[in-house]
């Protein structure tokens, strides 16, 4: 395909036309028009958009319409190959430059570059910035010009990101001596300061500026206690996930050890590292990415490069670095907007590995510590530990970190779904803000605590903090609760912390609206602040009971193929190991048995249940399982066979074709299903960014009546959409 330098936008009636023509897609995304225009008309362009959210059709879509070549900054050679690959396949004329070429394909290549046959040239940062590659770049810009720079993966160039890259500094130098050819930064995660960093490192004039949302509303969200039961867990976790996944480990050491561990354990799984050979990785990262194995275990050096939209998991079994590494690593599930899932493995001890870590970054030349990069480690290590013990939504706390406000129950992840017991201390975060206030908000946590608590440490009484009224009024208090208040004052913005090396807190409107007494405080009771004492272990018939009931629900779930999950959750396997309910009547009021289910399945859990307690002589605990939760409808039996269908996997039209009904009464027994509780998935129902849609326009017209939400929505979703969507938010709110 020969494309000369001349521009080739006439030939396009519109964007679109030409999206349409090179890419085949009939309409942008949020956000490309616009990008695209300000790349169309020179101007230097900041992007941070999320994984998945369209990046390369905002700089190649340009590439191709503007006359010259674009030459695109990519860090990794499997990066480059896979984006490159795409291209080709898709007829565009594009190719890279990197160390994997011989010297001949080196030169065949350049030579097409310059006899106009190439639009998009990908090369690394250090071929770039080489003194040996700049008479090149001059023969580019010479013989068929240079249409501009586009950096990938942008936040490289800030040590303020999660994948700091020294050589991505030196990209300063195109701005110097190219001061008239446009960049293009681009990455899908950055802070307000990584932004900043961007603009001011890469020489950014004025820049256009794109942040979408960082929300990745189809991602589940958990963070699990890495306990003795770790790999188990992982195991059910994988064998339940129909499809591929990336379980994430900070060691080789560990990497090779689990996926040996996962194969004994009859799971296809391959290691991914850097002390791996060159040939070695790359046949591992084929085989994952054509579906040969479905679990890839690696370190942070797999995934940046892989362009896999179907992975249905992420786990990481170790400790992430910090929020933008979890964030990114985390993201490479569900690229295809179908649901994915997302789990974290906590324990105490990852941390002291990771701190290791942060020892270790020396000069290399003086061997020196580096002081100002071991700062910022452990500052996004603490961030990240208070992410895993967070008992707030977990997408607050992720989109809060990229300055990104999200409130409410997001209703997909651990914290939200399976909240934790709420206590009102809005009594100790009056002490604890009043506390901040008299040490002249210029001191972090730690310190704030100390004085709660009534330290003698010396740098209390170097600021005469002993002497202050709120010294010593929080005794009662563990220094674990203290900061598990701090850090939920944090993440429900009623308190300030600094970005910088000290943490300081610093009181706002929120917090003198609580120390006001305009507004209470509740802190939702963590689970992982002592994961590891005996006194939270479940006593021994509990332990064996539940185990049993695993391996029954595990068995009902292969007979029907489906998910453990989807027979009954581990919350309620606990509650059933801890209540023990021998009939149907006592078993109906576990958390999480519906009524469908209690058809289903009630007689052979109550059974197995029955001959444990028969075996172990024990009986039903006095103390009644919590209520179920209210049903403001009475379903009736063609409801609960409608409800079967559902969840054989027919779609309301199959449904409607079996009972020879209307698909709009199907709608309706489906709705009002929905909002009793039962189990519909919502999901098989109605698209994700429908629901997302149609949440946030009744957020604004009411959910009272559908009309005004269609109409806000200008007509985009049906009644039927609008309908199922209400269902299932009034449920949620039900269960708050």
């Amino acid at each position: 395909m020969n494309i000369n330098r001349q521009s080739t936008s006439s030939q396009f009636s519109s964007l679109e036309a030409a999206l349409k023509d090179f890419f085949g897609y009939d309409s942008f995304r949020p956000g490309q028009q616009q990008i695209i225009t300000a790349a169309m008309d020179n101007r230097d362009v900041l992007v941070i958009m999320p994984t998945g959210g369209g990046k390369s059709i905002c700089f190649q879509l340009p590439a191709l319409l503007k006359s010259g070549i674009t030459i695109v900054v990519s860090p990794l050679i499997a990066l480059m190959e896979d984006q490159v690959g795409a291209l080709v396949n898709n007829g565009i004329p594009a190719t890279f430059l990197n160390s994997s070429l011989s010297a001949i394909e080196v030169q065949q290549r350049q030579t097409n570059i310059l006899n106009g046959l190439i639009k998009l040239v990908y090369v690394a940062p250090e071929r770039l910035m080489n003194h040996t590659f700049t008479p090149f770049l001059e023969r580019m810009e010479s013989c068929v010009g240079l249409a501009g720079w586009v950096i990938d993966e942008a936040h490289c160039v800030s040590e303020w990101g999660h994948d700091f890259r020294p050589e991505y500094r030196q990209l300063v130098k195109l701005r110097q001596r190219y001061s008239h050819i446009p960049i293009m930064a681009l990455t899908a995660t950055a802070t307000q300061r990584v932004r900043q960093d961007i603009q001011t490192q890469l020489g950014l004039n004025n820049p256009f500026i794109h942040i979408a949302s960082f929300n990745r509303p189809n991602l589940y969200y958990e963070v699990r206690g890495k306990g003795k039961n770790a790999y188990q867990e992982m195991v059910q976790l994988i064998r339940g996930v129909k499809g591929s996944g990336i379980i994430y480990c900070l060691s080789r050491k560990r990497v090779e050890q689990l996926a040996r561990q996962l194969q004994q354990d009859g799971i296809m799984a391959l290691p991914y590292h850097g002390g791996m050979d060159d040939q070695s990785r790359l046949d591992h990262q084929i085989r994952f990415t054509k579906d040969d194995i479905p679990v890839m275990v690696a370190t942070i050096a797999f995934g940046m490069g892989i362009n896999k939209p179907d992975v249905r998991f992420v786990v990481h079994y170790d400790l992430p670095r910090n929020i933008e590494a979890y964030y990114q690593e985390s993201g490479r599930a569900g690229r295809d907007g179908e649901l994915a899932r997302c789990t974290l493995f906590f324990n105490l001890k990852d941390i002291k590995t990771i701190e290791w870590m942060i020892e270790q970054k020396l000069d290399p030349t003086s061997g020196e510590p580096l002081i100002g990069e071991q700062q910022i480690a452990r500052q996004q290590l603490r961030q990240v530990i208070d992410y895993a013990q967070s008992t707030v939504c977990r997408r607050s706390v992720q989109l809060g970190y990229f300055g990104e406000s999200f409130s409410g129950n997001c209703g997909h992840c651990d914290n939200c779904r399976y909240p934790r017991p709420v206590e009102d201390w809005t009594v100790e975060a009056q002490k604890f803000l009043s506390c901040v206030a008299r040490c002249q908000e210029r001191f972090g946590m730690t310190h704030i605590i100390d004085v709660l608590r009534g330290s003698r440490k010396d740098k209390v009484r170097k600021h005469g903090h002993e002497r202050i009224s709120t010294y010593g009024i929080g005794k009662d208090r563990s220094v674990d609760e203290w900061r598990l208040l701090g850090r939920t004052l944090i993440q429900l913005g009623l308190l300030n912390e600094s970005t910088d090396d000290f943490a300081t807190l610093s009181l706002n409107q929120g917090s003198w609206e609580v120390l006001r007494k305009q507004r209470p405080v509740q802190v939702s009771l963590p689970t992982l602040l002592n994961p590891v004492q005996p006194s939270n272990a479940l006593p021994q018939e509990e332990e064996e009971l539940l185990a049993l009931l695993k391996t029954l629900r595990k068995q009902l779930a292969d007979s029907q193929n489906l998910p453990p999950f989807m027979v009954f959750h581990d919350n309620s396997l606990r509650l059933m190991a801890q209540y023990r309910p021998q009939t149907l009547e006592e078993f109906k009021h576990i958390s999480g048995v519906g009524q469908q289910k209690l058809v289903l399945y009630g007689d052979r859990f109550t059974e197995l249940i029955h001959q444990y307690c028969q075996d172990h002589e024990l009986t039903t605990p006095v103390t009644a399982p919590p209520k179920p939760l209210p049903r403001n409808q009475e379903i009736s039996e063609t409801y609960l066979d409608t409800l079967q269908l559902h969840q054989a996997g027919l779609t309301p039209i199959e449904i409607a074709d079996k009972k020879s009904i209307r698909v709009d009464r199907v709608i309706e027994h489906l709705t009002i299903l929905l909002e009793a509780g039962y189990a519909v998935d919502i999901n098989t129902l109605v698209s994700l960014t429908a629901q997302t849609e149609i949440q946030q326009a009744m957020s604004i017209t009411g959910e009272h009546y559908l009309a005004p939400v269609r109409k806000y929505l200008q007509g985009r979703y049906s009644y039927d959409d609008i309908k199922l969507v209400r269902g299932w938010v009034r449920c949620q709110q039900l269960q708050r």
